[in-house]
């Protein structure tokens, strides 16, 4: 009998191990199906590329895999998968047109909404065809879906379409109520991103700035609508001020939003229509995804490296939004691999960020400044571009942005935390103290900094503005009055940034690409990606070593709020000395 359980445990415990190993074996396996798609065979005749307009737009997708094995995520689109997809699918004869599925659609800023719809329009040129449809249309997703030749609306649906506004918030009287202030320093008029710490209410440069910058993006917006769609700006712009999110469907077609209203299942026929299929006849359907794996017209010749960087600037520090950020020790060591690398050729640096430490934009101006020397380097500015990510950026050969781009705000400020009355009056702490020397407590807890220590950082915050001003100064070939009639923290939009001299030219990333390849002199070349994407093994790792998965959770439920809560449980983490543009920046 004792045998007998001995064995009959033993059997067990061997089932209970080969059934944990299986488990295993099959999540890994799942996952890695899930993060790396089925692979894409040759594109079908026939072929319909689907543009699903839902998720998050970012600069680069980023799945996250144990967020899709759960079932519980948030799906972040990469733009560089959109404009690639988009690219491959006109040159690939087998694809006859584009179908846009209008959904609930997050993207990251109007100059990558405005990237993705001028290659719907070179889609365009190759004689192929495009529809869009929507159960309803966000001004977003409608402003894209416009450069289709037929656009389609369920007749329950809306087309929101209101015009755009900039709501800031401000935070000061809320730390107040726990006893803490914030102590600035800065430089620059226009320089505004501590006002949500500082102040209660916009200062006058900056509703001057932002007045400027929102009306330049409608502007564009209204433009680009009004060339597809036949409909003067004057009357788009009184369809905003009517709010005629809240209109008849019927009256869409009316005005000429829309082309028809359909139901979702009856777009398949126009589909058929536009491929001139009889009814019996069938189509296939390729996804963005699949176009990753599908291969374009590659050049051949000489490597143009892409360098993707994107997020908070910051120095090894954990960035606000605890996501994607331009970490000065990660990029400085990428930039050097990129110079010592003689198949490398030439670099174009996609950059799209606010800013942030002005420490790490240094140390990012100077490995670029190095690569530089070596061979030629050309940014290409994504949604923002801006103080700490314009400081990055001035030092290129040669700079291209959309019209819509955000970018200057030269300038820069130290904010510090006064948290005395919390500790001293609200919780009741006491201190007491020692000291040798006059700045012995400089930075303590237990008082505000004093008009003599805040003359001494003002001072050190004026060397940061003179030396940030220097930098473009020097890679703008601009002598610094030049720079100081454009800088105090203003900013810009990417058409009036040209006029200015603070970019080279207007263009998205291909047009950078070509610019490298003239400065580099190679007629044949081909692009590879960096930094390369994680594998779905290694986010597996990161997401269960580390928050990130939580992290997304907070970011799915919280929704808009989700910045500004991070923003005040981070706040600490924050470099002191910042150039940077915004901390919260709200368009729509």
């Amino acid at each position: 009998m004792k045998e007998f359980l001995k064995f009959t445990a033993a059997t067990i415990v061997g089932l209970l191990v080969f059934t944990v190993i299986i488990v295993a074996i099959g999540m890994m396996s799942i996952i890695g199906m899930i993060a790396s798609g089925e692979s894409s065979g040759p594109v079908a005749d026939n072929s319909v590329l689907v543009l699903p307009l839902s998720g998050t737009l970012g600069e680069r997708s980023s799945d996250n895999t144990l967020a899709q094995f759960i079932g519980n995520g948030t799906e972040t689109v990469g733009l560089d998968d959109i404009l690639g997809g988009i690219k491959k699918a006109k040159e690939n004869d087998n694809i006859k047109g584009i179908y846009i599925e209008a959904g609930m659609f997050a993207p990251d800023s109007y100059a990558s909404l405005q990237a993705i719809r001028k290659a719907l329009q070179d889609f365009k040129k190759s004689g192929k065809w495009i529809v869009a449809y929507g159960d309803s249309y966000s001004q977003n997703t409608y402003y894209i879906a416009s450069v289709a030749d037929k656009v389609m609306l369920n007749p329950h649906g809306v087309i929101d379409w209101h015009g755009l506004a900039s709501q800031q918030l401000f935070l000061k009287d809320l730390m107040a109520k726990f006893g803490v202030k914030m102590q600035l320093a800065k430089v620059g008029t226009y320089k505004s991103a501590p006002e949500i710490f500082t102040a209660d209410k916009m200062s006058d440069p900056n509703r001057e700035q932002i007045t400027a910058y929102i009306n330049g993006i409608w502007q564009n917006v209204l433009k680009d609508v009004s060339a597809s769609r036949k409909i003067s700006t004057e009357q788009l712009n009184q369809y905003a001020d009517s709010l005629i999110t809240f209109d008849n469907p019927q009256n869409y077609v009316k005005y000429k939003l829309v082309d028809r209203l359909l139901y979702t299942d009856e777009v398949k026929g126009v589909v058929k229509e536009m491929m001139k299929l009889g009814e019996d006849d069938d189509f296939a359907k390729v996804t963005i995804s699949d176009m990753v794996n599908v291969k374009g017209k590659r050049k051949g010749g000489e490597e143009i490296a892409v360098y993707y960087a994107y997020g908070d600037v910051v120095d090894g520090a954990v960035s606000m939004s605890r996501g994607e950020n331009i970490d000065a020790q990660v990029v400085c060591r990428d930039l050097e691999k990129l110079m010592e690398n003689d198949d490398v050729k030439a670099v174009v640096l996609r950059i799209n960020t606010g800013g942030g430490s002005a420490y790490a934009s240094e140390q990012i101006w100077h490995s670029l400044k190095k690569l530089k020397s070596k061979k030629p380097v050309v940014v290409s500015m994504g949604g923002m571009s801006a103080s700490g990510g314009y400081y990055i950026s001035s030092i290129a050969n040669y700079i291209y942005a959309e019209p819509t781009t955000l970018t200057g705000s030269i300038g820069i400020f130290g904010m510090f935390p006064d948290p005395s009355q919390l500790l001293t009056e609200k919780l009741g702490v006491k201190f007491d103290e020692v000291k040798t020397n006059k700045f012995s407590t400089f930075g303590s807890l237990a008082r505000p900094i004093s008009e003599e220590e805040m003359a001494i950082l003002n001072r050190y915050i004026d060397r940061g503005y003179s030396l940030f001003r220097s930098r473009v100064a020097e890679g703008r070939n601009m002598s610094a009055d030049e720079v100081e009639k454009v800088a105090q923290g203003r900013v810009w939009l990417g058409q009036d940034a040209l006029k200015i001299k603070l970019i080279d030219g207007l263009g998205g990333l291909d047009d950078a690409v070509a610019k490298a390849a003239q400065l580099a002199k190679l007629d044949e070349y081909h692009t590879v990606a960096y930094p390369e994407k994680a594998s779905w093994m290694e986010q597996i790792s990161g997401q269960m070593n580390q928050d990130n998965y939580i992290d997304s959770q907070l970011r799915l439920a919280l929704g808009e709020y989700y910045e500004p809560f991070m923003l005040l449980r981070t706040m600490n983490e924050q470099s002191a000395i910042q150039a940077r543009m915004t901390f919260y920046l709200k368009v729509e």
